[in-house]
């Protein structure tokens, strides 16, 4: 790789686990809310990954080559096989979730007050 970026390393575990629902609810009041938080961060997480995979792939790219002419690009093999390993984003979102590193707000609206005239 031509870049000296050190690569992250993630202390997630990639088994499933049982978690807890009353935990997972607490932080929200609503298990539904709280996956649904989790849900949403995680769909940010795999377009961000998505799109930086592809730009480092992108960069090792040669436009020269022909269907005869590929060959195995030994960098873009590493990046691929690096990003196969990590942690589903899923769990990379749970592990924010928990953590409190993920911001989140309720967006109901509160009804409002009918003002009644008297007559």
């Amino acid at each position: 790789m031509p870049s000296n970026k050190k690569k992250k390393q993630y202390n997630i575990s990639p088994h499933i686990e049982a978690r807890n629902m009353s935990e997972i609810a607490a932080k929200t009041g609503n298990v539904y809310q709280s996956i649904n938080v989790i849900a949403k961060r995680s769909n940010q997480i795999a377009v961000k990954l998505k799109d930086e995979l592809h730009t480092k792939i992108e960069e090792f790219a040669s436009s020269t080559d022909s269907l005869e002419e590929v060959h195995e690009n030994k960098e873009q093999i590493e990046i691929s096989r690096f990003y196969e390993r990590m942690p589903h984003p899923t769990l990379l979102a749970f592990e924010e979730f928990e953590e409190d590193k993920i911001y989140y707000r309720n967006q109901e609206i509160e009804p409002k007050e009918e003002t009644v005239e008297k007559s």
